[in-house]
């Protein structure tokens, strides 16, 4: 039986920051990924591909030129399924280089096959071949990420009614689209879609969508698709799909309307990807979607040579957080020393537009009871943004009115998950209104967003002031 210090189930995010982490630090380090291919999740059916798909869609369309041409401008006049694989496939063939030789450069050992627990430091590898190899760890870390989930009731078919991972594999763009599921996944690839022309309507049984997003940058976003007629069907369920003689779908609603549509995206949920790991053998049990219960500092299970890291732990479930996930439990795991990630990390969403999101929503500085003042820009008052030809974006800043102190940052437009990280910074380093009216930004750059959104600010905050002393 071969010895590691640390075993690693997963070469995600997370399983590969981790594995890294341990190697750099002197460790013996082996990574066990059941892909053909080494990334996880995130290289092949999520982050990635989504992202390579969004950024391909908006080239091809001139999406960023319409602004200035109008709707009816294309860089591309017939846009085929192929185009879109290609480029992802380039991508996908580079972030698949990198991740092997970083491997190799820090002698992360390798075993493609999949893992189960036979106890709580031992596992079985049933290679592709069908040869069976036993493996221990004094630590073991569990990145196996998540899978779509898939309910027996939805006829799936892999062409017409799919997953989000099998929609990366459509022969055809379809000229209409519904889409189950208002969550982030359903959200990004029904923008899309519909920047590529599709007709897309979105079907969600809750009456709001992105409920973690502060309010008002969930109304401009979702006033930019109405805008260009994409239907929200929220407050009502999916009861019934069905294939159609004509090849079509129908959806029948809970309120008794049918859609009717080219191909439906089945994306209500994700599953915790631990079905075939023997849980019970290490002494460990998932919640009723697959996901492990973890101490949130330490990312330890509740078998302490056990750690679990990335999607597979729930919310936030990102790439960017699951890294550093992986990071500090591949710390905690060899005996070194892991400081507390940052406070605050944004969130970005990758539709069309942007979103991304960094510190307290206006709804929860409420419930906090902390006074405060809101500034806003938007992109079209920059000059950047005339020379880009934007007509919506929106930056939004929120700060304490006792400390002056940013409390959160959200924005709605072209770059966002980029201009995010200065808020970020700010935050983090508790900055306040002031850096933003005094700080000088490049000109002409979207960033000055920051400096608008400041001064607005500002200007509230010292009417305010005055108020008072009056």
């Amino acid at each position: 039986m071969q010895q590691f210090d640390l075993v690693v189930v997963g070469s995600g995010p997370a399983g590969r920051r981790g594995a890294i982490q341990a190697a750099k630090l002197g460790h013996k380090v082996l990574v066990i990924e059941q892909g053909k291919r080494v990334g996880g999740v995130s290289v092949h059916t999520g982050t990635i591909p989504s992202k390579t798909l969004r950024e391909t869609a908006l080239n091809l369309t001139g999406w960023r030129e319409r602004g200035f041409y109008g709707r009816a401008y294309r860089v591309k006049e017939e846009i085929s399924a192929e185009d879109l694989r290609r480029r992802l496939l380039i991508t996908l063939d580079h972030e698949v280089e990198v991740l092997e030789h970083q491997f190799a450069r820090n002698r992360v050992q390798l075993i493609r096959g999949k893992a189960s627990f036979l106890a709580p430091d031992t596992l079985e590898v049933v290679k592709d071949d069908g040869e069976i190899l036993h493996v221990n760890g004094k630590s073991i870390m569990l990145a196996v990420g998540t899978k779509p989930y898939r309910p027996a009731s939805i006829p799936f078919d892999g062409k017409a009614i799919l997953d989000s991972d099998e929609l990366l594999e459509i022969e055809e763009l379809p000229r209409s689209l519904a889409v189950i599921g208002a969550g982030v996944i359903g959200i990004e690839y029904a923008t899309i879609f519909s920047a590529l022309d599709a007709q897309v309507t979105v079907i969600d049984p809750k009456s709001t969508i992105l409920d973690f997003i502060d309010r008002e940058i969930v109304e401009d976003f979702t006033y930019q698709l109405r805008d260009r007629n994409m239907k929200l069907l929220l407050g009502t369920k999916a009861e019934k799909i069905e294939k159609l003689d004509s090849g079509k779908c129908s959806i029948t609603l809970d309120n008794g309307r049918v859609v009717v549509t080219d191909m439906v995206l089945y994306a209500a949920g994700r599953m915790g990807a631990t079905d075939t790991l023997n849980l019970a053998a290490a002494g460990l049990e998932a919640d009723d979607r697959g996901r492990l219960k973890v101490n949130l500092e330490t990312f330890q299970t509740a078998v302490p040579n056990i750690y679990a890291a990335g999607d597979v732990v729930g919310f936030p479930s990102l790439a960017s957080t699951s890294m550093e996930q992986g990071r500090i439990a591949a710390r905690v795991a060899v005996g070194a020393m892991a400081k507390e990630p940052q406070k605050y990390f944004p969130y970005g969403i990758y539709a069309v537009p942007e979103i991304s999101t960094c510190g307290l929503t206006e709804e929860e500085v409420k419930e906090r009871g902390i006074p405060y003042e809101c500034g806003i820009a938007r992109f079209r008052e920059t000059s950047r943004g005339h020379i880009m030809g934007l007509d919506s974006g929106l930056l939004k800043l929120i700060f304490s009115l006792k400390t002056r102190r940013l409390l959160g940052v959200h924005i709605v437009g072209e770059g966002a998950t980029e201009l995010v990280h200065i808020g970020q910074a700010v935050l983090n380093l508790k900055g306040t209104v002031e850096y933003f009216v005094e700080n000088t930004f490049n000109y002409p750059t979207l960033a000055e967003a920051y400096k608008i959104a400041g001064l607005d600010a500002w200007n509230r905050m010292g009417e305010i002031k005055a108020a008072v002393a009056k």
